[in-house]
């Protein structure tokens, strides 16, 4: 009996011993750089830092013995500040990943620093083409949508309507720039023409004097290569200046649902638009969207559902990894398709960049809409292979040609 009795307390030392050192050891801690605050605070900010939050819950909280912890900070659309977050985010927080990033030049400026630091960075918000072309890398991960995509689904439909002739109006950073020139390059290729554009700044509040240019083009679309607040503004103060009911059509080239819903279904109906991702497509994206609402209290973008699964898919890689080493999970990330509420079948390339289908979608007039929130109706399911740059035409050096 003695024996038993110390065979039996000896095991519950073992169980303690082993409880103890997995306490010790340190988190697995991810960050996000976002827009907290600013024009793209409703696409990612808060919601992503949520939607990051609610994979790590659901994966279990902890990987390899260590507990996972969900960070973000906010790089107010400064490229320096996100390069500065991301370097003491790798370099003082010890973070293993970095995920969203939420615009384009902040996403290229903590992009160097991730692949200089060879650490995981997975872009959600962040739309340049740049990010899978000359900036890609070993350990970057292009995840919901890109310039070449939002250009090809949206332009090449308004084009195939009869939208023959486009004015932009851009803005001036490295996203409009990459979203004006390939969504030039899909009107032209179809025969069809670019009469001007003109370059607004990044926040913009007056967008009088530039739409007043694209009314006088008489061009058939104006498009909007910008994205959350500005395209907003833009499409209201369009309509206050009646340009619609003028016969002028603006398509937003990036437009999301909480852009919808600020807009107002009277002023956007008939919107075309490309999205990654639209919370009622069926009923795993509803039964994913009511549980973010009752944290969020509105449904997920895209891009914040793009979050959720993309650090799914990372830890999941951790796991069968059995270590945070960047090449041997980013070697799982590239093997293992991704089929969840997301995305079906969906694949990383050498490139980064992660192929899925894109829907082109229709807003609905207020008379079709059941409620808040019931903006969209699907007009065409695009394949990942046709949406997406093909790997012939990369500027990714890490592509083999």
């Amino acid at each position: 009996m003695k024996h038993v009795v110390s065979g039996i307390f000896a095991a519950a030392l073992a169980l303690t011993a082993s409880a103890v050192l997995a306490q010790d050891k340190p988190p697995l801690k991810i960050g996000g750089i976002l827009d907290m605050s600013s024009l793209y605070a409703d696409i990612t900010g808060p919601g992503s830092l949520e939607a990051a939050k609610m994979a790590a819950e659901d994966f279990g909280g902890e990987v390899l013995g260590r507990k996972i912890e969900v960070i973000a900070a906010d790089h107010q659309n400064k490229a320096d500040l996100a390069a500065n977050i991301a370097r003491n985010m790798i370099d003082n927080q010890h973070v293993e990943m970095i995920y969203d990033v939420a615009a384009s030049a902040t996403a290229l400026a903590a992009g160097d620093v991730a692949k200089e630091r060879k650490k995981i960075i997975i872009f959600n918000g962040p739309g340049s083409i740049r990010l899978t072309n000359e900036a890609c890398g070993p350990y970057t991960v292009h995840y919901v949508f890109d310039t070449y995509a939002q250009a090809h689904v949206t332009g090449l439909a308004a084009v195939k309507q009869g939208l023959d002739s486009w004015f932009f109006l851009t803005a001036d950073y490295a996203f409009g720039h990459d979203l004006e020139k390939d969504t030039t390059d899909v009107v032209l290729k179809a025969d069809g023409k670019v009469l001007g554009s003109v370059r607004h700044p990044l926040n913009t509040s007056d967008f009088s004097s530039f739409l007043l240019q694209a009314q006088a083009s008489k061009a058939k679309v104006i498009g909007l290569a910008n994205a959350g607040g500005d395209t907003v503004n833009a499409i209201k103060q369009a309509a206050e200046f009646g340009i619609m009911k003028g016969g002028q059509k603006v398509s937003p080239l990036l437009a999301f649902i909480t852009d919808i819903d600020s807009i107002g279904l009277q002023t956007a109906q008939g919107l075309l638009l490309a999205e990654a991702f639209y919370w009622d497509m069926n009923d795993q994206t509803r039964a994913f969207s009511k549980r973010f609402m009752a944290r969020v209290h509105r449904p997920p973008t895209s891009a914040q559902a793009g979050v959720y699964s993309s650090v799914m898919h990372y830890l999941q890689a951790v796991k069968a990894a059995g270590t945070t080493d960047p090449d041997a999970v980013m070697k799982i990330m590239k093997a293992t398709p991704i089929n969840d509420f997301f995305a079906k079948n969906g694949h990383i390339r050498e490139d980064g960049r992660m192929v899925h289908d894109m829907y082109l979608f229709e807003v609905k007039k207020p008379s079709e809409s059941k409620g808040r929130w019931d903006y969209y109706k699907l007009l065409a399911t695009i394949p990942g292979d046709q949406a997406f740059q093909p790997l012939s035409q990369s500027r990714c050096p890490l592509v083999k040609k």
